[in-house]
């Protein structure tokens, strides 16, 4: 799998001042899976802002100097990074803040802006200046410069939403407010919980609730915005605004379920860890194989291994470990190791003269399937039949998912005898893209009426301008004026 993680987005609001800061770290570290390219807090202590951020997991960014510079606080906001948009340095950590003689703000957003190239040259042109190549600032200047028309900042960014275009899920914190907000179609997961004081918490995946204390409550509506403000010391006021509800149809991202998320979170009523072990059953309902085992690739193919074991009765079995002590910052000490046998080996007594079926939740490129292979054949795996719990990639996303380019999808170019013999499988079988309803558990109803697979067929919920490559903002002076000719 060499797709990368999506943003995570979290936000806190005390009954009183206390250590918003801890909170929110701990948050962040049950979203690192969500981004691992960098990482910020901004925590409010009456009305000002502290803040810390950089690149690195959360754990290498906040240690305990840097946690405790953060003062305690009424309201805190966190984010982790992976970019879809913009490169990868300091400058492009979230959350961006805002100061502005309306009043500062701080900003968390997971997602892509379908329209961020035309609003950003619109933006550029009326004077405004950039400090990131991330289109999170240019969400920053538009509510801004609706902030500047309104009376509050609820509204400025209700009158922002008329004009942003694609996925975003928003946690954003003025002095006296904390604000969370989901896209009209909500591709990108965002939901709320309760603590037992009486504090509200806003995360992108269940998950991070949870890892903090708090209770579950629901998740934020496709097109609502959702105000925290207190009241008292001992009370919080929730105020929903649904002005942007029910414009658009629903298009949660499909992958959210078969790679994003944690197989511990519930997004939009729906269990990830069901939906990956319904998606392994079909596949072994529609690419059935005479095997002896089934194994799961650590860590997003493990729950479809299950499924596919549970429908085809073959044994399921743990054949290759995963080292829990790489992270983002290994570095190999020349090109001619490979990493993959650095991050994974296989356990030759569990895979020797044994018929595997291999499940994994995608193949972009092929690079690592082809390595992965190879490492159970090594171990003395007689056969390999690898079964993914995805449709092949055939189209890029504009809405989160790394994906900007059709040139380097294996899929694009092979058909999938081709892709196996490429990637040295004996047989190859992905999840068929009519079927994707399986992760739903087929539920549509008027909660849930459907999911966003572009990706895969190529059907986009919004218009897709052109210019919309994940560098746009950092391309040399010669491509860009060559790309408008």
């Amino acid at each position: 799998m060499s797709i990368h993680e999506e943003c995570g987005v979290f936000g806190v609001i005390s009954n009183s001042t206390t250590d918003v800061g801890h909170l929110a770290y701990y948050g962040l570290y049950a979203l690192q899976h969500r981004g691992q390219e960098g990482c910020g807090i901004v925590v409010n202590h009456d009305g000002l802002f502290y803040s810390h951020k950089d690149l690195g997991l959360v754990s290498e960014v906040f240690g305990s100097e840097e946690l405790n510079k953060l003062p305690s606080g009424e309201m805190a906001v966190g984010h982790v990074r992976y970019g879809t948009t913009g490169g990868n340095n300091r400058s492009n950590c979230q959350p961006i803040e805002v100061n502005h003689q309306k009043g500062r703000m701080a900003l968390a957003h997971n997602g892509n802006l379908s329209n961020a190239a035309i609003l950003r040259d619109e933006l550029e042109l009326s004077g405004a200046i950039f400090h990131t190549t991330s289109d999170t600032e240019t969400i920053a200047y538009i509510i801004t410069k609706e902030r500047i028309k309104c009376g509050s900042i609820e509204d400025a960014l209700t009158n922002a939403m008329e004009i942003l275009k694609g996925a975003y899920s928003l946690v954003l914190m003025s002095p006296q407010k904390l604000i969370c907000a989901r896209d009209p179609h909500g591709f990108r997961p965002l939901c709320f919980g309760k603590m037992k004081d009486g504090s509200f918490v806003v995360a992108s995946e269940s998950c991070a609730l949870h890892a903090v204390g708090a209770e579950f409550v629901r998740d934020v509506d496709p097109g609502e915005i959702l105000v925290f403000s207190r009241q008292s010391e001992n009370e919080i006021k929730m105020q929903s605004i649904k002005r942007h509800c029910y414009k658009e149809e629903r298009k949660i991202c499909i992958f959210e379920y078969i790679y994003f998320a944690r197989p511990d979170s519930v997004i939009d009523g729906i269990s990830v860890h069901s939906a990956r072990v319904s998606a392994g059953r079909e596949l072994a309902k529609v690419h059935p194989v005479d095997a002896d085992m089934v194994i799961g690739v650590p860590d997003s193919g493990l729950d479809a291994a299950i499924g596919y074991s549970l429908e085809s009765r073959i044994p399921y079995g743990i054949g290759l470990i995963k080292n829990k002590y790489i992270g983002r910052t290994f570095i190999a000490p020349d090109n001619r190791l490979d990493q993959v046998k650095i991050k994974l080996s296989a356990i030759e007594d569990v895979v020797r003269d044994k018929k595997i079926v291999l499940i994994d939740d995608s193949i972009v490129r092929g690079t690592t399937s082809g390595r992965l292979v190879n490492l159970l054949k090594e171990a003395g795996a007689k056969e390999i039949h690898m079964r993914i719990s995805a449709p092949p990639f055939l189209h890029p996303c504009y809405y989160g998912t790394d994906i900007d380019s059709e040139e380097h999808l294996i899929a694009n170019k092979h058909t999938v005898p081709e892709i196996a013999k490429i990637i040295g499988a004996d047989s190859l079988g992905y999840l068929p893209v009519e079927n994707l309803g399986c992760l739903m558990q087929d539920r549509y109803d008027d909660y849930f009426s459907g999911y966003c697979s572009a990706c895969f067929d190529g059907r986009y919920p919004t218009e897709i301008p052109a210019g919309n490559s994940k560098d746009r903002f950092e391309r040399p002076l010669s491509e860009v004026k060559k790309s408008k000719e």
